[in-house]
């Protein structure tokens, strides 16, 4: 890129950055910081806001509503990270080879994922009714039991994590990139020695992708609990029974049903701090393992 004034490569680059640093000031740190102030205040959006010190956590720690939150969001981090990774990684390895129409799979694979969440969520509100539901038609149709599945708390649970469960196109990739990044003489190699499929991947394919497999747990940790809200606020609005009620609705009924914002932030702030924790001691555990992510 030409620049009409005479600039040093390094004032450059630093000219490049300018945008994305102001970006991520006005658009993630500031509101950070902001949050974190707004955790201190008593503030219910119409009066003047009033320093309460540690009350919001305090008050969020004997309150039983954010207790049932906490409780819903590590069962789904439990169920749905985990299954997002595997899924993500079975099907990578099935459709790493390029074999004709295997384009459109994968391409199939990645269309929930830049779907509309909204229409996402109501496509799955029609899947999971239990009169004329396809799920449960099916299920009917090879005389399964169709369970009613979004009036059981844990069934209701476990719809959002199967619904969640198939937006894995931007892990699909990562892991297909991983895999395509792994020498084929290394294959080669294992098939001259007598080594099976099974072999292949345990000794080969396993070490070689754990690295990714890593990376992407660490990243849907971060962002899958973001995603919860949509579905949680369209299609069972945290019920039955609060059942759904996750973080990020949880967030947005003490800000905006009770106007209480300094709970609300001060909630947001914890489960941050939690996932953040998570992460990093997650990274410590890989860095005594002694593997590079």
């Amino acid at each position: 890129m030409n620049f009409p004034f005479r600039f040093s490569h390094q004032t450059q680059y630093r000219l490049l950055v300018l945008p994305y640093f102001a970006g991520t000031l006005l658009l993630v740190i500031l509101p950070a910081l902001t949050t974190v102030a707004i955790s201190l205040m008593r503030y219910n959006a119409i009066s003047t806001p009033e320093f309460a010190g540690i009350d919001n956590f305090l008050a969020m720690y004997r309150s039983s509503y954010v207790r049932i939150g906490l409780k819903n969001s590590l069962i789904f981090v439990v169920l749905a990270v985990p299954l997002r990774g595997i899924g993500a990684l079975l099907l990578a390895l099935f459709m790493q080879s390029k074999r004709a129409g295997f384009g459109f799979f994968r391409s199939a694979v990645y269309l929930p994922t830049i779907m509309p969440e909204v229409a996402y969520a109501v496509i799955w509100l029609w899947i999971f009714n239990p009169l004329y539901g396809p799920l449960n038609i099916l299920l009917s149709a090879i005389g399964l039991p169709a369970p009613e599945w979004l009036t059981d708390p844990m069934l209701a649970r476990i719809a959002i994590v199967l619904m969640m469960g198939f937006q894995l196109g931007e892990g699909f990739v990562i892991m297909l990139a991983g895999l395509q990044s792994i020498p084929h003489s290394f294959y080669e190699a294992a098939r001259v020695d007598g080594a099976n499929a099974w072999q292949m991947f345990w000794q080969i394919t396993f070490p070689l992708i754990l690295p990714w497999l890593l990376l992407l747990t660490f990243r849907d940790l971060l962002v899958s609990l973001e995603h919860t809200f949509t579905p949680s606020f369209v299609i069972t609005y945290g019920g039955p029974y609060y059942a759904t009620t996750f973080l990020p609705l949880l967030i947005y009924e003490l800000a905006f049903d009770f106007f209480d914002f300094g709970l609300a932030a001060a909630v947001m702030v914890v489960a941050y701090a939690f996932l953040m924790l998570l992460v990093i001691g997650g990274w410590k555990l890989v860095q005594r393992r002694g593997l590079h992510v």
